[in-house]
């Protein structure tokens, strides 16, 4: 098979992968599930998929089709061809404002479509928590549905017309029918002809249709994805006396790509929802009392009926992004749901929130209803959808497992339901987790397993098998929406029967004869309690490292915690900076998730002694540029950016260091000794043939101009004014100021500004300019040298920094080191706890210092100045963008924004090196480039990070300052 799979590749229409690397990375999808797949493509067109559908036919494998990858039960794994549509299928083709449609193809993101259908009024009304990464192809495949299915339906409500491709390589289109123009169909001499023959020949028997009445769920449960929906096809002229269409797109959608390959979508839309919002957040002490409140609170007009438990709750407690969402939240409810309602009038939204709360009150089951508008619903919402990335960041072996946590009972039946699954619960000893579309009849409920316990594996098969029997008794979908994947397609005989499984299968023959597409889910399924992710009771794999992952038990369960929810697969158009290498490649290899699993594949499998040794690893850790938002924004918090430095550190040892990074990791020794002689080092980085060959030497791209060093180095201007900086009043604040090695020796002036405007705001300033912070160490892995470095500070400083006098830095990577790298490699923890804990960025302080009326406006300048910021990635993570935003609002007539850029592309000597050069210019290119090139000239741009005003001089020939000395220069001086 190796040389066929070779011979393809060289004439595919598109990328083909055979190697280990790319096929490790699709073993997974959001699943407990791992299979390794034959290879992975990425078709350019529909020519390349018919080659794949060719090729399966005649080598006897199969095509998994794919886009983000984000399913919960396994659709997305196998041992075929991995087919990825998410890169190179993202058109929007057209849209029609009459008939309110749009035509896409299967890789285009919700988000995104939603995004550009708002200029038109309208929109795609599903809503998934995945929404700003899934796309259109999966929400088909899956039949998603989302928070606001009790207004607007669910994927297969919306689906007009789907181009695909057959097994056999046709083309064909499906879309609503007449009957007449369904009959003709069957007389096709092809196989559409068969498919449709074969459909009207099998649901036309009385008997059939009576046994998918009988045993299908409840048809008043809208939210089903068990089987194919056949049962949707009765209700039609075809089939009986309604005089309704058929669309055969009803039985595609929801079928997880087993019956065709889908390469556009016709979608109907609806206008905007109503401009006026509230929501009603009603707090509970237990969870009977919710759900009975849930069918009286869908007596509203309601837009979303939302619940969270205390389990979430409680997870998003440790979430830096998460916890300053929950200001709603009062003491420590059971419960809460989310009932949000709509409006084109403020009036009419205050009779229904009042009627709402009228009829809460009444029932007198919630302890706490608070109203919520603007911004506290998105932050409310928010809240919910990160229940399922936050379910993953639990730290050990045990998780949230998903199984059962996709079943849909009709209304009426829920707290009857959820009381016996309760009970089941208990009998397995377990705290099942409760969340997500009360108002729908679904709730997300997992049991809590270890996986890698085979005793925990049986219990996995025993609790889904009780759980389906018990959906069963009340008639229930055991898909809501998540789809049957691999986790509940084997219980889809008992779900409906066998008789209409027999029909299924049937169905599925017709269409894929040879069983060529996504083979194992919804019909001859795989074995639920097998090939999962983890070998059950293996023996733990040892791997020591040289920082502390403690925090997560190892390094290894790290990497584990990735759960595959794909958030960093969100591109430069959603909100935050995760991930910008993935953002200017669109590669999944450059994704977060997908060096967790590369990093959990390697330190599980790899039998060598020193376990990171790994050529693998060291292609998908090339273009991470350590920003660290996947440190905040991935809600598993997987710190892909630490992993990377111990990752340097163990791959260097065995395979050592090239010398342009071992230039730049020792950065700070040549720049100090280029700061002896500024004007003839300056020199040589400019000349023309000078400059190339210290490009040449250090490995910088020709295009890269460098950093020139400063004429004085802080510490000679220090030394040569005797001092002056320093105010020599006497004064209670006191402030040790951290002059990092950048601010030092290529800054000189920013760090002679900070020591000034603290000075002339009334601190007493003690400067510590003789010590390296080690980030460059850090960056390229030098973590011996590194752990020295950090040791020297931590001693330094220990009888230093306390709570009343802070640790201040100026330059974001450099400062916050003692807030992250330091507490993993410092010998004395707690000493380096209890200088994190007292260390601030400047803008950090000033922004403290002004709540706590310390600095005031009248201390500057009442000049008008408009000021557009770019906040440095090491901030956003760990601090926070407002702080800039507030210490440059200060002065009166001061007007900053924020500009929602990612990672400006430099990252250190990231966009320095020349392999790495175009993938950093194409990062800064997605927002800030053009941010700052429609800028007037009079507007100030502002950025913290030494090696972000130097990317946006570099790319726009803008200069932009540093926050700290816009805001000395505005200083009234005495």
């Amino acid at each position: 098979m190796k040389k066929q799979l070779e011979d393809f590749k060289r004439l595919f229409n598109g990328e083909f992968f055979i190697d280990s690397l790319h096929k490790s990375l699709y073993a997974t999808d959001a699943s407990v599930y791992r299979k390794t797949p034959l290879a992975v493509a990425y078709p350019l067109n529909d020519r390349g998929i018919k080659q794949l559908i060719s090729f399966a036919e005649a080598n006897n494998t199969s095509l998994i089709p794919r886009t983000a990858g984000t399913s919960l039960a396994g659709q997305c794994v196998g041992d075929g061809i991995v087919v990825d549509v998410s890169k190179h299928f993202t058109k929007i083709l057209s849209v029609d404002t009459e008939k309110r449609t749009v035509r896409v193809q299967p890789g285009v993101i919700r988000d995104e479509l939603n995004a550009f259908l708002k200029p038109y009024g309208l929109f795609f009304g599903p809503n998934t928590s995945t929404s700003n990464r899934c796309m259109i192809g999966g929400m088909v495949g899956n039949n998603s549905s989302g928070t606001t299915s009790i207004q607007y339906g669910v994927t297969r409500d919306k689906v007009l017309k789907m181009k695909t491709i057959l097994s056999n390589g046709e083309e064909v289109d499906f879309e609503c029918l007449s009957k007449e123009a369904f009959i003709q169909k069957t007389h096709l001499n092809s196989l559409e002809g068969s498919i449709y023959k074969t459909l009207h020949n099998e649901l036309n028997a009385k008997e059939t249709q009576k046994e998918i009445r009988n045993e299908f769920p409840k048809p008043e449960i809208h939210r089903r994805n068990t089987g194919y929906a056949v049962d949707s096809l009765l209700n039609t002229a075809v089939f009986s006396e309604f005089n309704e269409a058929i669309n055969l797109c009803n039985l595609l959608c929801g079928s997880e790509g087993t019956l065709a390959f889908t390469t556009e979508i016709t979608l109907q839309l609806d206008p905007l929802p109503p401009k006026y919002t509230a929501m009603v957040a009603t707090h509970y002490t237990t969870l009977e009392a919710c759900l009975k409140d849930v069918v009286i609170a869908m007596q509203h007009n309601l837009h979303t009926c939302e619940m969270m438990d205390d389990v979430i709750l409680d997870c998003t407690k440790n979430s830096k992004t998460y916890e300053p969402y929950r200001q709603f939240v009062k003491d420590s409810p059971k419960a809460i749901l989310l009932l949000e309602l709509k409006s084109n009038s403020e009036e009419e939204l205050e009779v229904q929130t009042n009627a709402l709360l009228k009829s809460l009150k009444a029932s007198n089951y919630s302890y706490h209803n608070p109203v919520l508008r603007g911004e506290e619903i998105n932050m409310a919402m928010e809240l919910r959808k990160a229940g399922l990335g936050l379910l993953g960041s639990m730290v050990g072996d045990k998780k949230a497992v998903a199984c059962i946590e996709d079943t849909a009972v009709a209304l009426e039946d829920l707290s009857a339901y959820i009381n016996d699954f309760t009970d089941l619960m208990k009998k397995y000893d377990q705290r099942a987790v409760y969340y997500a579309h009360a108002g729908a009849g679904e709730l997300h409920l997992r049991p809590i397993l270890n996986l890698k316990k085979g005793e925990d594996v049986a219990y996995f098969r025993k609790i889904t098998t009780d759980v389906a029997e018990l959906c069963k008794q009340y008639k229930g979908s055991f898909s809501g929406e998540h789809g049957d994947g691999i986790v509940r397609a084997e219980f889809i005989p008992l779900m409906i029967g066998e008789k209409n499984y027999a029909l299924l299968k049937r169905i599925k023959s017709v269409f894929d004869p040879q069983n060529i597409l996504n083979p194992g889910k919804i019909v001859d399924a795989f074995n639920m309690d097998e090939s999962l992710r983890y070998k059950a009771d293996r023996t733990e794999p040892k791997v020591e490292t040289m920082m502390d992952f403690s925090d997560y038990k190892g390094i290894l369960r790290l990497a584990e915690n990735c759960n595959g929810s794909g958030d960093c697969r969100k591109t430069a158009d959603a909100a935050g900076a995760m991930c910008p290498s993935y953002h200017a490649t669109k590669n999944e290899k450059d994704t977060t998730r997908a060096r967790a699993n590369a990093l959990r594949e390697v330190l599980t499998n790899n039998q060598a002694a020193n376990k990171f040794n790994s050529k693998d690893l060291k292609e998908v850790f090339d273009l991470c540029i350590s920003c660290k938002a996947c440190a905040s924004e991935c809600p598993s918090n997987v710190d892909i950016s630490t992993a990377k430095a111990e990752f340097l550190y163990q791959y260097n040892k065995e395979n050592g260091v090239s010398f342009s990074n071992k230039l730049f990791a020792k950065s700070t020794k040549l720049n100090k000794m280029a700061a002896r002689f500024p004007k003839l080092s300056n020199w040589f980085f400019t000349n023309h043939f000078t400059s190339k060959v210290v490009k040449n030497i250090a490995g910088v791209h020709s295009k890269r101009s460098m950093p020139p060093i400063s004429t004085k180095s802080f510490s000679k201007t220090y030394k040569n004014t005797n001092n002056q900086l320093v105010n020599k009043s006497v004064s209670s604040k006191q402030v040790l100021l951290f002059i990092d090695e950048f601010s030092n020796y290529l800054d000189a002036e920013i760090a002679v500004d900070a020591c000034q405007l603290l000075t002339s705001l009334g601190y007493n300033v003690k400067v510590v300019d003789h010590l390296d912070s080690g980030r460059a160490l850090l960056s390229k892995g030098f973590l011996e040298e590194a752990k020295k470095q950090v040791n020297k500070n931590i001693d330094y400083l220990s009888g230093s920094v306390s709570g009343s006098v802070p640790l201040v830095g100026i330059e974001p990577s450099a400062i916050l080191s003692f807030r992250d790298e330091y507490l993993r490699l410092a010998d004395d923890k707690d000493m380096a706890e209890a200088i994190s804990k007292q260390t601030f960025l400047i803008e950090e302080f000033i922004a403290n210092e002004i709540e706590a009326g310390n600095i005031s406006e009248d201390q500057f300048t009442s000049e008008e100045k408009q000021i557009k910021i770019h906040v440095h990635c090491h901030q956003k993570s760990l601090s926070s963008q407002k702080v800039t935003f507030d210490i440059l609002n200060l002065p009166k007539n001061f007007k900053p924004t924020i500009i929602p850029s990612g990672c400006c592309g430099m990252a250190g000597s990231f966009g320095y090196e020349k392999e790495h050069y175009k993938v950093s210019m194409k990062i800064g290119e997605l927002k800030l480039f053009p941010a700052v090139r429609k800028s007037a000239e009079a507007i100030t741009i502002a950025t913290n990070g030494t090696s972000c005003r130097h990317q946006i001089l570099d790319s726009t020939g803008r200069e932009a300052l540093h926050p700290v000395t816009i805001l000395y220069n505005a200083l009234l001086k005495k």
